[in-house]
């Protein structure tokens, strides 16, 4: 500590030599035929001076945020993580006790750095390995690197110090992690360089030859290097985006005889994408008949189906919808998301009091004249088709959003028509959290011409305390606005009478 109390043991990332200037041994020399093959992980010079490979102290490092591998509730015992919070300070027991409480498995979430150099700390849980789940190992574990990395986009974090996630703590292969934590910080930097300038793998000696093996496979340092690291690679490289990708898994929509005849007789619009822009624009009627499903009817190529399958009318256009929500669902497993996911408007939170999953929508989060609507659904589709298999609750903040956070009822109506019927049968409540005129009044059209059979569901609830008579307070994950405006109507304290609260749970 120098006399004016700052901390001399801090490690400027300037001090630290960039991977493409590393001394490090080289893979071997190759003759340069042209008949090689080209890796998929090209030599670019310009990523790899992005990057520093590190064995030191993560609490030293002076960068924009670093990151701290943890439990999900976020109280984890070992050095790494005793070490960050005994530096951070009794500020951070604080931040995470108001603001986050829980980070499941795949998650992260972000606080302030508080007395470390770090500006940020950015918290992930990493998966438990077991052998006979390697998948789904593999898929939570990239999550946890993406989302970190996302958070950095989010909240303009130019610099991160990226501890391994995968731990011995939780049996992960150290190898088999750091294949995943590399190649997903690679995919990441190709896509979104321009926001992130120095990433550290901050490594600890059980792991940092792992590293040190593996890096010039995924960032390769001259072109003999990148021929030659192109063999080694492992089978599975992911997907555009470092995702493992699960081939067995993959969604078919030529699941019924029906699908494969239409595709046997070489249909040129099989496989058309749904241009929601269009349809919204050609729904501009209450009226179901000006609705873009309906407009099949005028298709001639139905009466073809139905005398090939002697469907009636209302099952043919029922397979329809199906085959387009298959397709979306597929569409949403594939597509990179990943900016819509920043928005942060749509995700899951915990359970209510009687174990169903929640999830939660922020209103004001929403950017609805910006937003590709396309993009949006397939993000929603994405979220919540694991959770519409059972029981569920959806909570909305409608916290002051204004009209640019308004999607058009058209919008609301091709959303609701193109979801199957898990989504409505299985909706159990649908509560409106600080409920405006405004939302009342559109709650009150929609439910009542389009949604009639989820009218009953719907509640408007004038305080978050109301809330948490159907949920603990732990299970939900409410946004700090949210809590001050709460606070700034409601008052700091305030009861629910039971005569307010929504009947049933």
């Amino acid at each position: 500590m120098d006399p004016l109390g700052a901390r001399d043991d801090v490690v400027n990332i300037e001090e630290l030599t960039r991977w493409n200037l590393t001394q490090l041994p080289e893979y071997g020399e190759r003759n340069n035929s042209e008949d090689e093959r080209c890796s998929p992980f090209p030599w670019r010079n310009d990523l790899n001076a992005k990057i520093i490979l590190w064995n030191g102290d993560l609490t030293r490092l002076n960068v924009h945020a670093i990151v701290n591998t943890t439990n999900e509730h976020l109280n984890d015992r070992n050095n790494e993580s005793d070490g960050i919070f005994k530096k951070a300070g009794p500020e951070l027991y604080k931040e995470i006790s108001n603001n986050i409480r829980v980070c499941k498995t795949g998650e992260a979430k972000i606080t302030k750095g508080h007395n470390l150099p770090a500006r940020h700390i950015i918290h992930t849980v990493g998966p438990r390995f077991n052998i006979k789940y390697v998948m789904a190992a593999e898929s939570a574990l990239y999550n946890s690197y993406r989302n970190t990395l996302q958070l950095c986009r989010e909240y303009n974090v130019h610099s991160i110090g990226l501890c391994c996630i995968h731990t011995s703590r939780r049996g992960y292969p150290s190898e088999s992690g750091a294949h995943i934590g590399i190649r997903t910080t690679r995919r990441f930097l190709e896509k979104y360089g321009d926001d992130l300038d120095t990433v550290v793998f901050v490594c600890s000696e059980e792991n940092v030859d792992v590293y040190k093996g593996l890096l010039p496979l995924y960032f390769p340092r001259n072109i003999r290097e990148e021929k030659y690291a192109e063999e080694l690679l492992p089978r599975d490289i992911g997907n555009e985006n470092g995702e493992p990708v699960i081939k067995d898994r993959q969604i078919r929509i030529l699941d019924k005889p029906a699908f494969a005849a239409l595709k046997a007789e070489g249909r040129e619009d099989f496989e058309e994408t749904i241009d929601l822009n269009r349809a919204f624009e050609q729904s501009t009627a209450l009226d179901v008949g000006h609705h873009p499903f309906s407009q099949m009817e005028e298709n001639p190529d139905k009466v073809k189906k139905t005398s090939l399958y002697g469907k009636s009318s209302d099952e043919q256009r029922k397979i329809e919808m199906k085959r387009r929500y298959d397709r979306f669902l597929k569409r949403s497993k594939t597509d990179d998301l990943t900016d819509i996911a920043a928005l942060r408007c749509l995700y899951r939170s915990g359970v209510d009091r009687v174990g169903r999953p929640v999830v939660v929508f922020v209103g004001k989060n929403f950017p609805a004249n910006n937003v590709d609507p396309e993009r949006a659904l397939l993000y929603m589709v994405r979220v919540m088709d694991p959770v519409v298999e059972k029981d569920y609750v959806v909570v909305y903040f409608h916290t002051q959003t204004d009209s640019s956070n308004h999607p058009a009822m058209n919008y609301l109506k091709f959303a609701y028509s193109l979801l199957d019927r898990r989504y409505k049968k299985n909706l159990k409540a649908f509560y409106v959290i600080h409920p405006t005129w405004w939302s009342k009044l559109a709650t009150w059209f929609f439910t009542t011409f389009t949604a009639s059979d989820i009218k009953p569901k719907v509640h408007n609830l004038r305080g978050v305390q109301y809330l948490y008579t159907k949920m603990n307070p732990d299970q939900l994950d409410v946004p700090p606005f949210v809590m001050d405006y709460d606070i700034q109507i409601n008052g700091v304290r305030y009861s629910v009478p039971p005569e307010d609260s929504p009947e049933g749970l």
